[in-house]
């Protein structure tokens, strides 16, 4: 397939926004639950709230590039009964909504106790709200993913990998742009909660890395269900195409094939392997154990980041159109 750059942004950018917000309210059970030795002011909850919007509302401006009628892109919401795509429009606006509103609430200090449950657990409207947010997110990652896993002619996409992986890889990004804004704090809480958020990334890394690498293994043995002779309706066992009948491209020939070499296409798997697991992974285990500061969480965040982009394209690249099997001479 041809990979976009618009999807590439949309997907990447809102998945770092979502896993972001789902570093927030973990560190906040965890304070609730006394198991952080650090405070967290309020403040750097609105804060990291409001980044996350960035993200996922830098993501969504993304995807207006990839629309032919933009003023039209409304309409993609009317059939949510049968699209993933439908969905994943509903679901968007619904977790920004809801984060946008965790933020405000921590940002106003509206966190008195509501009521309490079990022994003392103090619940306001903040955890309400996350417990809400949370659901959204996961939610759209799910869209996000099933728009490419439902597919099932596009071999590559159609398993439940596909949203694992998704999923695995907003959370890794987002806790690591977490210790990030831990890390900028001025105060003395900031190493602390770094190290936390650096932890839970290497985590989320090192599974994405197991995720990813089981549909790489998948991807590699696949067998089509489609071949020349299906393609054209003919039985012959050796069939070999000269030409298509035209001698230059068309949509089928762009939007269907990424038209790269195989040299570049395997630099980019490379790439994204690289910068995607072990280089933020090395970083991240260093915030762990206390040592470097903003300056290391950055780089792990933006390696991770840059291989999340070479990942993504590749993602789109690995996919084989079966179309391609007709178009193959100009392939």
């Amino acid at each position: 397939m041809h990979p976009a750059f618009s999807v590439i942004f949309l997907t990447t950018l809102i998945g770092v926004g979502q896993g972001l917000f789902l570093a927030l309210f973990t560190a906040q059970l965890y304070a609730l639950a006394g198991l952080l030795e650090v405070q967290i002011a309020p403040d750097f909850y609105a804060a990291g709230s409001l980044v996350a919007l960035v993200f996922l509302a830098l993501g969504l401006l993304a995807s207006f590039f990839h629309l032919g009628h933009p003023e039209r892109a409304w309409r993609a919401a009317a059939m949510w009964r049968t699209s993933w795509l439908s969905r994943e429009v509903i679901a968007l606006p619904i977790a920004m909504g809801l984060i946008a509103l965790y933020g405000l609430l921590h940002f106003l200090e509206w966190t008195a106790p509501l009521f309490s449950l079990g022994e003392g657990l103090a619940v306001d409207a903040s955890l309400i709200i996350g417990v809400l947010a949370t659901l959204a997110v996961f939610a759209l990652f799910v869209c996000t993913g099933m728009i490419y896993a439902c597919l099932r002619f596009l071999q590559e996409w159609h398993s439940p990998l596909t949203v694992i992986n998704f999923t695995l890889f907003g959370i890794a990004s987002g806790f690591l742009a977490a210790a990030v804004l831990a890390a900028w704090e001025v105060n003395g809480q900031a190493n602390g909660l770094a190290g936390f958020f650096a932890g839970w990334a290497l985590v989320a890394t090192t599974l994405a890395l197991i995720g990813r690498g089981a549909s790489l293994l998948r991807n590699r043995r696949i067998k089509r269900k489609s071949n020349v002779q299906s393609a054209i309706g003919v039985r012959h066992t050796v069939i070999k195409q000269k030409a298509m009948g035209f001698l230059g491209g068309s949509f089928n020939t762009r939007e269907f094939f990424h038209g790269a070499s195989r040299a570049k296409v395997m630099l980019v798997r490379n790439a994204f392997i690289i910068l995607s697991f072990p280089v933020p992974s090395l970083f991240a285990a260093i915030l762990l154990l206390g040592w470097g500061g903003m300056e290391l969480a950055l780089l792990a965040f933006i390696s991770q980041y840059l291989g999340l982009m070479a990942e993504r394209w590749y993602f789109f690249a690995d996919a084989s159109h079966p179309q391609n099997i007709y178009y193959q001479s100009m392939a």
